[in-house]
């Protein structure tokens, strides 16, 4: 099923761009410096992201999925750990001291280190590679006394005077008026933590032709020794695993146009796909955006995702999110009160060089090169990712845009398997939490490049925003909504179609 392509909706994407009433608002890019494409460009750029009907072999350039930014696939832990293939000797020593401050620990204030102090005093983790072990993804715990995990809950309440006038439907939302945005599950002495994760599980049998049997297991989320009393009574939860770093650079880099070209939000075209962008307020820029990170797609950038990350996981205030005291509330006296880090020369706890650091560092890391992508079976795959509709959503390729100071990621054909919009997909993975304009029901669809080396590098193989599916088939099996029909043209497809379909993801 090819891209929607169409007049309509190129002139709808460009319409977004330059802020036409018609639709949600501006969407500029102030953070990319941009040289416009010329005609003859933008032809060549359609012809080479035309899903292809060719399955006889690879396509030209598919191996290198992220363009000249692709690397040699290792095949260990560090797969998702390289800087970007074209990155220049001089930047790859800044990609490096990025790296070291997305392994800092971070420490309580006061501190001798003052560099580092600023943690907390309510934390996810003590540094950012601490939920993003190794750059890739993370994992439910395993069981009740596993705390190595990666894996909160943001939560929230419904609002309706929380609504923006300047986003075309946007879901008022607002914090808890005790426990913020998300639920921190550590806390500096003197702080209680403010929950417990707690995660229950009930399995369902799935058959698929052939008579295979696949369980999927249910989770049931509790919120459980919460520490400062009882949640709201609206308050809505939405668990989140930290998903992989690869790639992001250039994902940040595909023009807003391309992207909203795919969009078909009323289904148009009748297909049972309505692809939606997530409309964002960017905090940094003071305007609406595109949003293109986090699993809702509630982040437009890099560097206000990492911002973020800092402020709400670590409790680091940074340019963006100045609260010293990160995502605690006015009602968590003793936290507002602490010692903090801020106020020495830096200004913030992690100052704008910092933060531009960290940027760089998320922004470069690397795509692997795929595998196989010549293997009969794979190429059998790939004519069945196509043909069954899966491309509706996980778009194949695009071209970034040309940039002027990021030669990385400018005029790149890429690969990423995302159209990095929002799609229902059903009740079965529904978390019934907006975020701006993402329904409960909605989900930005992942990005695939990388996905087959899952386990090298973080050693398992858990799917989805919150890992429930313990392998690449039982990710395929939760998909409902928009998704339904290509779901169940899988369940149905003879056993070895499915274990080629299977291959392709793996290759990939």
């Amino acid at each position: 099923m090819p891209r929607k392509w169409t007049k309509l909706s190129k002139l709808t994407g460009l319409l977004f761009v330059l802020g036409s009433p018609l639709v949600a608002g501006p969407f500029d890019e102030p953070h990319l410096t941009i040289v416009p494409r010329t005609s003859a460009e933008a032809a060549r750029v359609e012809a080479v992201t035309t899903p292809t009907t060719d399955f006889a072999s690879a396509a030209s350039f598919e191996e290198r999925g992220a363009g000249a930014a692709t690397v040699r696939a290792r095949r260990n832990a560090d797969a998702f750990s390289q800087p970007s293939g074209n990155i220049s000797f001089e930047d790859e020593l800044t990609f490096k001291v990025g790296n070291g401050l997305f392994r800092k620990i971070w420490v309580s204030s006061p501190s001798s280190t003052l560099a580092s102090d600023g943690l907390g005093p309510l934390f996810n983790a003590r540094s950012c590679q601490r939920c993003h072990i190794k750059d890739g993804r993370g994992h439910p715990p395993e069981g009740p006394d596993d705390t190595a995990i990666s894996m909160f809950l943001r939560i929230s309440i419904p609002d309706d005077k929380a609504a923006r006038q300047d986003i075309q439907d946007y879901l008022g939302t607002a914090p808890d008026p005790t426990y913020g945005t998300q639920l921190q599950d550590f806390a500096l002495p003197g702080n209680a933590a403010e929950y417990r994760l707690k995660i229950d599980y009930t399995e369902e049998p799935v058959t698929l032709s052939g008579g295979e049997v696949v369980n999927l297991r249910h989770p049931t989320y509790t919120a459980a020794d919460l520490g400062y009393g009882p949640l709201h009574e609206k308050a809505m939860l939405s668990p989140r695993v930290a998903p992989q770093m690869i790639g992001l650079g250039l994902l940040e880099a595909i023009p807003a146009a391309d992207i909203l070209a795919g969009a078909d939000p009323d289904d148009a075209d009748g297909d049972g796909i309505s692809g939606r962008a997530n409309i964002v307020w960017s905090t940094e820029f003071q305007t609406t955006m595109l949003g293109r990170f986090g699993l809702k797609a509630g982040m437009p950038t890099i560097r206000e995702q990492s911002a973020g990350a800092f402020a709400g996981d670590i409790g680091i205030s940074n340019p963006i999110f100045g609260d010293p005291f990160g995502d605690c509330t006015t009602i968590q006296d003793a936290c507002v009160s602490a010692p903090h880090g801020d106020g020495d020369d830096r200004a913030f706890e992690i100052d704008a060089e910092g933060l531009d650091l960290v940027t760089f560092y998320s922004r470069n890391l690397a795509v692997p090169a795929r595998r196989k992508v010549s293997d009969p079976q794979v190429l059998r795959g790939k004519q069945l990712f196509y043909e069954t509709g899966c491309i509706a959503c996980h778009t194949p390729s695009f071209v970034t845009h040309r940039l002027k100071d990021q030669p990385e990621q400018s005029f790149q054909l890429i690969w990423p398997y995302s159209d990095l919009l929002l799609h229902d997909m059903g009740e079965g993975l529904a978390d019934h939490r907006p975020e701006a304009r993402a329904t409960g029901y909605e989900w930005r669809t992942p990005p695939l490049w990388g996905i087959g080396m899952t386990k090298a590098v973080s050693g398992h193989t858990y799917f989805l925003h919150d890992g429930r599916a313990r392998s690449l088939l039982e990710a395929i099996l939760w998909h409902g909504g928009e998704a339904q029909a290509t779901r169940d043209a899988v369940v149905e497809m003879p056993p070895e179609n499915r274990a080629a379909l299977i291959a392709f993801l793996e290759s990939l």
